[in-house]
């Protein structure tokens, strides 16, 4: 089921082995791709994407994402490359923005869009077997060059929340990964911006293929870990960056104040997601977060969640990531959407999750 991901080691581990069982359980069930988000402790993207490639045969595999700034374009370039023949073809490459304040107390540049799609190009010259110099705005390199033979072909993933990310993403990227907690309206709104951007760039628009991201968690998963996936990693967003996504999503900036300013959050040590206790996120659930806000997921039965990954496709997107779950946790939900998805449409995506069916 091409249309379909998840992540592995979602959320916080200190396991990344686990990543093993985990990409052969996805396989089996049949979801199409598993992307891999990087954190500088456990989870280095190459690493993880290269057990996955080692690990399965059929899955496509993205790097969803990483960061132009945190190694040599020359270190970004080898690893996709190498990543890209290991896996058959398989993989995706993947490119945010990541978080100013983390990139300032580690001494680098932040990011802007510009630099982004400067890297871009820097990573597509040398995957296509050219030796050059360069000085842009993703910086100053007098040769870079890798193999004058390579002639490699892989996909570049974007994550986009706000417009001109999205802009930018239509422009320049194959495939585009949204954000986890977009309503339905916004998912509808950020697909129009890429197709747009896409065509105004002299692209097909149905060339870019656009990964909706829902937060799924499915009744059979135990109470503490529903609240943890799903209020506790809301909670945790709008500890990071709130005001983009709800700005992104039109939501009200008084009630982003309003959870800044509680009691529980003013001061707290650490993400929700990974600290929260059951009281603690219950209290955010009653008294802080507004209902609608924690609406925009997939929760209930396997059926309603099935339903759910229905309505992203039907407000534009290519494909659904179903976000925060282990695919064990996710099985009852891919057993569901099994039973009712259109296989004469769906079936034509490609494996690889950064590549599109053009339209014809």
């Amino acid at each position: 089921m091409p249309e379909i991901g998840c992540y592995g080691l979602a959320g916080h581990t200190d396991s990344p082995r686990d990543l093993v069982d985990e990409a052969r359980l996805a396989e089996s069930l049949g979801i199409g791709s598993v992307f891999l988000s990087e954190r500088f402790n456990v989870k280095d993207a190459g690493v993880l994407a290269g057990a996955v490639a080692a690990a399965t045969d059929r899955i496509g595999i993205g790097t969803a994402a990483t960061n132009h700034n945190t190694r040599h374009p020359l270190v970004t370039a080898t690893m996709a490359t190498t990543l890209h023949r290991l896996s058959g073809g398989r993989y995706a490459f993947g490119l945010g923005r990541g978080f100013d304040l983390l990139f300032d107390v580690m001494g680098l540049p932040r990011v802007t869009g510009a630099q982004m799609a400067d890297a871009i190009g820097i990573y597509r010259r040398l995957w296509h077997g050219e030796g050059f110099g360069h000085s842009g705005p993703a910086g100053d390199y007098p040769w870079l060059s890798q193999d004058s033979s390579f002639d490699e072909d892989i996909p570049v993933l974007m994550m986009a929340i706000g417009e001109k990310s999205l802009q930018l993403a239509g422009r320049v990227a194959d495939g585009v990964v949204l954000h986890t907690f977009f309503t339905d309206e916004t998912l509808a709104r950020a697909v129009a911006i890429i197709r747009a951007a896409a065509e105004s760039a002299g692209r097909d628009p149905a060339s870019v293929r656009v990964w909706s991201v829902l937060a799924t968690v499915e009744d059979s998963i135990p109470e503490e870990a529903r609240l943890r996936k799903l209020v506790g990693r809301l909670a945790t967003y709008l500890q990071g960056y709130g005001e983009v996504l709800v700005r992104a999503n039109g939501w009200s900036l008084d009630d982003l104040q309003r959870f800044r300013e509680h009691p529980l959050v003013v001061g707290y040590p650490g993400a929700f997601d990974a600290i929260g206790t059951v009281e603690e996120l219950t209290r955010l659930r009653e008294e802080v977060l507004p209902a609608h806000w924690l609406a925009a997921s997939a929760t209930g039965t396997a059926d309603a969640c099935a339903a759910r990954i229905q309505d992203q496709l039907d407000a534009g997107a290519d494909s659904v990531i179903l976000h925060g779950a282990t695919p064990s946790e996710l099985a009852p939900v891919v057993r569901s959407w099994a039973a009712r998805r259109d296989a004469d449409v769906l079936d034509r995506l490609p494996v690889n999750p950064g590549r599109a069916e053009v339209a014809r």
